[in-house]
């Protein structure tokens, strides 16, 4: 007799979802069904451990944390303490080469050395949890796109929400033609990064800082640089205080936009845009905006019409015909999904989706749940993928077309008032050669990808 394949949680599910099952799943049977999954625990490595990195490993400790690796000791001191018996390295690359019984890594770095450590750790054979944005230019997300089908290693972007009940209902909702065809989106995050550099830099706007302090004591500058150009090193770059250096961060776009989109990019089932314009305020060869508008243009895709896709930063968008007055925006930013027969309004991360006008929530019966949802948090969902050689939703397939619109965003912040056509296959801006530069960003010597 031929032995029998043992079947996966996930697969059931999945398998499930593909046939428009799971909504009929009956709750106690999806809890047995997670009990059924038991597997070792992952050895785990942070890289990029003093920031974001240090909530993505708490979220972990159900696993075996082996190792840390930061080229800041004493910004990452703290996270350190906190699992003395990991391995501690400065460089990912010897931490990848030595530490020989790693399974995973998650990756909390500056945007610009994402790329690099995240196809190392896949050439190495290691899952990857990267946190968002998951490249610094488009060049790296193809990059990154295919060497995570390649390697068929378990990847996923650090987008919380994606896990989250929110950006599910959303996508059911339009599915199911709650609010009709969209054909046009605002989506925004009112917060903006100023003082450029916070209180370390009060030069004028267009010019770096001219003092160049001493580099403390255990930082590696060099690779905290990592690809980016040299240059000397000063507070008012690290810590905590890059996403707002073209060199360095994906500014708010990249920030929040990443999030925020991130329902828009599911539900709507985005590809290519046909074009993207942007208008600024602020900004410079070295800083990002202090507030743009960016426009997308989407064709019909799928059977939905053509999309005007509007992302607001630094400001709000204009209030919706159907938001009752006396209502307030979400915190921070959201979305507007304006449909022919109505509006989704919901938060960062997709949280809170209401219908608007209220009385239209109130009346309003749900629809079928037809996508799988994650019990405990992103970074457990993706460990339980891991273990089980399967892929969750935000994996670096995902998160890179994510991610590219993003930054195909952030392209058109450095040409504003310019209309620039997409080609997405090709990977360029047809009517701007200049743009090619901020595609595919050169690297400096010593580093590749």
């Amino acid at each position: 007799m031929k032995e029998k394949k043992s079947v996966s949680r996930r697969h059931f599910i999945n398998t499930a979802v593909s046939a428009g099952l799971y909504g009929i799943i009956p709750k106690q049977g999806r809890a047995r069904l997670q009990q059924q999954s038991a597997a070792d625990k992952l050895n785990i490595a942070g890289i990029g451990i003093g920031g974001m990195g240090s909530s993505n490993l708490r979220n972990l400790e159900n696993e075996n944390i082996v190792a840390l690796c930061d080229v800041d000791p004493s910004y990452a001191a703290e996270t350190a303490a906190r699992y003395p018996k990991a391995a501690f390295y400065k460089d990912f690359r010897i931490l990848l080469e030595k530490q020989k019984d790693l399974d995973a890594v998650v990756i909390a770095t500056p945007d610009h050395t994402h790329a690099v450590i995240a196809l190392a750790a896949m050439e190495a054979g290691k899952h990857v949890y990267c946190q968002k944005p998951l490249t610094h230019d488009i060049r790296e997300s193809r990059r990154l796109a295919a060497a995570a089908r390649a390697s068929k290693v378990t990847t996923v972007m650090g987008i919380q929400g994606h896990s989250a009940e929110g950006i599910r209902l959303i996508s059911e909702w339009i599915w199911a033609g709650v609010i009709g065809p969209v054909r046009e989106v605002d989506a925004w995050c009112s917060l903006s990064y100023y003082p450029w550099g916070h209180a370390y830099w009060s030069s004028k706007w267009d010019n770096r800082p001219e003092d160049t302090p001493a580099v403390p004591d255990g930082l590696d500058w060099d690779l905290w640089i990592g690809p980016a150009p040299m240059r000397p090193y000063h507070p008012a770059y690290h810590p905590r205080v890059w996403r707002c250096w073209w060199d360095f961060g994906c500014g708010m776009m990249g920030d929040r936009g990443v999030h925020t989109l991130d329902s828009v990019h599911m539900a709507l089932k985005l590809g290519y845009p046909d074009s993207v314009a942007a208008t600024t305020l602020g900004g410079n060869e070295e800083t990002h905006p202090l507030a743009s508008i960016v426009t997308y243009q989407f064709p019909e895709r799928e059977e939905m019409p053509p999309l005007k896709l509007t992302w607001y930063e630094g400001i709000e968008p204009p209030w919706p015909d159907r938001l009752e007055a006396g209502r307030s925006f979400p915190k921070e930013g959201g979305v507007f999904f304006k449909g022919d027969k109505g509006t989704i309004m919901c938060g960062i991360y997709a949280d809170s989706p209401r219908l608007i006008p209220e009385s239209a929530m109130q009346d309003f019966k749900g629809t079928a749940k037809v996508l799988p949802r994650v019990e405990g948090t992103h970074e457990q969902d993706w460990a339980e993928h891991c273990k089980e050689g399967s892929q969750p939703m935000a994996n670096f397939e995902y998160s890179a077309a994510l991610t590219e619109l993003t930054l195909l965003g952030n392209i058109a912040k450095r040409f504003p008032g310019q209309l620039l056509p997409w080609d997405g296959p090709n990977m360029t801006v047809t009517n701007l050669p200049e743009a090619d530069l901020w595609i595919k960003r050169p690297y400096r010597q010593g580093w590749k990808l």
